[in-house]
C-alpha cells in the first residue's frame, strides 16, 4: 500500500472528493461487510472512474485511518500543490478590481478552518491567506469539513503575515480587520473594490502586528448579549456582506 498522499476519511469527505476532485483520488478503502448503502455508491462511483477500490477488514481500516472517524471508508488523496505567495499579485490583477481575499490569522481548530474555507469557496474568494506557524495546517480534517473547498480555491501559507499584508496593500487592496471593539459596522463599509478581510483565531483574535497592518477595523453588529461569534460564523457573515454588496452593485 502506497503511503504517498494523505488519507481523507468519512462518507461525506470521500463522496465530495469523488465528486469535485476525483483526479486527485488515488485509491479507496472500504470496510469489508459494511452495510451502509452509501458505501456501495462510493464503491460504484470509484470503480466507474477506474479508481482502485479495496474492501478490507475493519481492524485494518482503523489502522490506516490512524484515529480518523472513517464511517467505513477512507481515500488516499494527493492534494494539489499549494499556491505560492508569489502568485498573489497575479491573482489580484486577474480579479479586475474585484479581488476578495480572506486572511485567517492563526485559526487553531481544523474544523473552524475547514468551515471558513467552505464559506470562502461559496463566496468565490480570490485567495485565502493563512500563516504557516501557530495555525492549523490543511489536513484531512480540514478537507473533510471544507467539503472539498480546501483544494478548489487558492490557499496560500505565508511565513510573515505582516509582510504579506503590506504586499497586498501595495497591490491596491484595502485591508479590513474584524474586531468586536471597532466602531464601524461592516454594513456601512463599501466592499465593492479590492478587499481583504482579516479574522483572528479562536480566543485572542488578531495578533497585535496583524491588527496594526489593517487599514480599518470593523465589526459585525450584534444587538444580542453574546460578546463574540465563532470565527467560522463571523467569516461567513463578513464574506457574504461583500457578496451582497457586489451583487447589488451589478443590478
Amino acid at each position: 500500500m502506497s503511503s504517498k498522499g494523505t488519507w481523507i476519511a468519512g462518507i461525506n469527505a470521500v463522496s465530495s472528493a469523488l465528486e469535485h476532485d476525483i483526479e486527485n483520488v488515488r485509491e479507496v478503502l472500504i470496510e469489508a461487510g459494511g452495510k451502509n448503502p452509501r458505501l456501495t455508491e462510493i464503491e460504484e462511483t470509484a470503480r466507474r472512474r477506474e479508481i482502485s477500490v479495496r474492501r478490507i477488514a475493519l481492524q485494518a481500516l482503523d489502522g490506516v485511518a490512524g484515529g480518523l472517524r472513517h464511517q467505513g471508508v477512507i481515500a488516499r488523496y494527493e492534494a494539489p500543490k499549494q499556491v505560492e505567495e508569489s502568485a498573489l499579485p497575479g491573482l489580484i490583477e486577474e480579479a479586475g478590481g474585484k479581488a476578495l481575499i480572506l486572511v485567517l490569522d492563526g485559526i487553531q481548530d481544523p474544523h473552524n478552518l475547514g468551515a471558513c474555507l467552505r464559506s470562502a469557496a461559496a463566496a468565490a474568494v480570490t485567495a485565502v491567506i493563512i500563516p504557516k506557524d501557530k495555525a492549523a495546517p490543511i489536513n484531512a480534517t480540514v478537507r473533510k469539513t471544507s467539503a472539498g473547498a480546501a483544494d478548489r480555491i487558492p490557499v496560500i501559507s505565508v511565513t510573515n503575515l505582516a509582510r504579506t499584508l503590506r504586499a497586498i496593500k501595495d497591490a491596491g487592496v484595502w485591508v479590513y480587520g474584524l474586531d468586536g471593539e471597532a466602531t464601524a459596522g461592516i454594513h456601512g463599509i463599501d466592499f465593492t473594490g479590492n478587499v481583504a478581510l482579516v479574522l483572528g483565531g479562536e480566543g485572542e483574535g488578531m495578533r497585535r502586528l496583524t491588527r496594526e497592518h489593517c487599514d480599518q477595523l470593523v465589526k459585525i453588529p450584534m444587538p444580542g448579549e453574546m460578546e463574540s461569534l465563532n470565527v467560522s460564523v463571523a467569516t461567513g457573515i463578513s464574506l457574504f456582506e461583500v457578496v451582497r454588496q457586489r451583487l447589488g452593485a451589478t443590478k
